[in-house]
């Protein structure tokens, strides 16, 4: 029975309303959900970007199902701070926090000042940073200096088990890579083609845990209230990496997207009026061989698809094999 997520998007939702959503996903019946983690929202036209550290907290505490998040050390976050944060999080919420991990977006990471390093360093950086928050979890002392720098880290507040660690990935190769260290491996929704070929590369080069996938989904009465629901809030959904990586601004996103192409819209997001026929697409992308999905209605108000979560989408994806 597939596990059946949702998707916290905080690009989009002021992060009151979307603590709400969490709360009202989780008596609608999903098993768990997941959150972004961004500085600044893909589009203008989106408009929010809540701290997720602060969000998941809360979210935690007023929810009963696990909740994960996405995150990228190694620029805006120092490694000991997030591995400070997430050990904080394991220990107050036993067995429900988890973490995929990323090489990050320069939308998010620029803030720093610091120049955006190109894909091979971002990845090296990233596996220094798993490196050195491994090492913390498990009560070290450590001294690095490499790609990043820690001088004598310790986290004294430890939960009794580390929170998995995750890798972020959309090519086999990121996939691959990333197997000799992840718990798991999360994705989103592409080609199936493409989605295969990853899971065959993670899997090819040892990769265990949980194989993730998140779904942007529109839901609206009719299909034209969902594809322009589509094409308001994800339009950013056209811009695809590397470009989508390298891009600083919102405004970007958005410059390059003033007039999106419907077809193309409908592959990044699966656009419908009908639970039953959005619910067998989203299980044909399962089972494709994922273990979990998270799904991500791309409208800023989530009532009514959460209502047809509970009523439909949910009771047909749990019989999905």
């Amino acid at each position: 029975m597939v596990f059946t997520g949702f998707h916290a998007s905080h690009e989009q939702i002021p992060p009151s309303t979307l603590l709400r959503d969490v709360q009202d996903a989780d008596a609608a019946g999903f098993d768990g959900a997941m959150c972004s983690d961004h500085l600044s929202p893909w589009t203008p036209r989106q408009g929010e970007s809540g701290f997720a550290l602060s969000w998941i907290a809360a979210a935690l505490a007023t929810t009963r199902f696990s909740i994960g998040m996405v995150n990228a050390p190694g620029q805006r976050y120092h490694p000991a701070v997030v591995a400070q944060a997430f050990s904080t999080l394991e220990e107050m919420f036993p067995g429900r926090f988890w973490a995929a991990l990323g090489s990050g977006e320069a939308m998010n990471e620029h803030v720093t000042g610091d120049g955006w390093p190109d894909k091979d360093t971002r990845t090296r950086r990233l596996g220094e940073c798993v490196d050195v928050m491994r090492r913390l979890f498990a009560g070290e002392e450590v001294d690095h200096d490499g790609l990043v720098r820690v001088h004598r880290g310790r986290i004294w507040s430890l939960p009794e088990t580390p929170p998995p660690l995750l890798a972020t990935a959309v090519s086999p190769e990121t996939a691959a890579w990333a197997a000799s260290w992840a718990e798991g491996i999360a994705t989103v929704a592409q080609e199936p083609e493409a989605l295969r070929s990853l899971l065959d590369a993670y899997g090819d080069a040892g990769g265990g845990g949980p194989r993730v996938l998140q779904v942007h989904v529109s839901l609206a009465p009719t299909d034209a209230e969902a594809l322009a629901l589509a094409r308001d809030q994800w339009r950013n959904g056209l811009v695809s990496p590397p470009l989508a990586w390298d891009l600083p601004h919102p405004e970007d996103f958005e410059a390059l997207t003033t007039d999106p192409d419907e077809a193309e819209l409908r592959k990044a997001v699966l656009v419908s009026h009908d639970p039953d026929e959005l619910a067998d697409r989203i299980a044909a992308l399962v089972q494709l061989g994922f273990d979990r999905v998270y799904l991500h209605h791309v409208g800023k108000d989530q009532r009514h698809f959460l209502d047809a979560a509970a009523r439909v989408i949910l009771p047909r994806l749990k019989e999905t094999p």
